[in-house]
């Protein structure tokens, strides 16, 4: 039995999602979802990064798009010129 949950997505178009959740109680992955497998640099032994193995409780290439969202026009996607240390009244 899929556990749904609704999510917003931003590619490769922004929309409404509706996507499975990991089993919150697996015993292999806790509920996170995965398995992360940390490995170091092969001569130094210092952290390098991670790898991370799905768990076999969900599947996250189940998702079914509910609505597609519009993408904001480009003037809305300026930056601002700093911070104004006004009061907002």
């Amino acid at each position: 039995m899929p556990r749904l949950r609704i999510q917003r997505a931003t590619w490769p178009c922004p929309a409404l999602i509706l996507t499975d959740t990991p089993r919150p109680d697996c015993h292999d992955c806790g509920g996170i979802g995965g398995i992360e497998h940390p490995y170091g640099h092969p001569e130094t032994g210092e952290y390098e990064d991670s790898d991370w193995e799905p768990c076999h409780c969900w599947d996250e290439r189940r998702r079914w798009v509910l609505l597609p969202l519009p993408r904001l026009p480009q003037r809305w996607h300026r930056k601002r010129a700093g911070y104004s240390d006004e009061p907002p009244f």
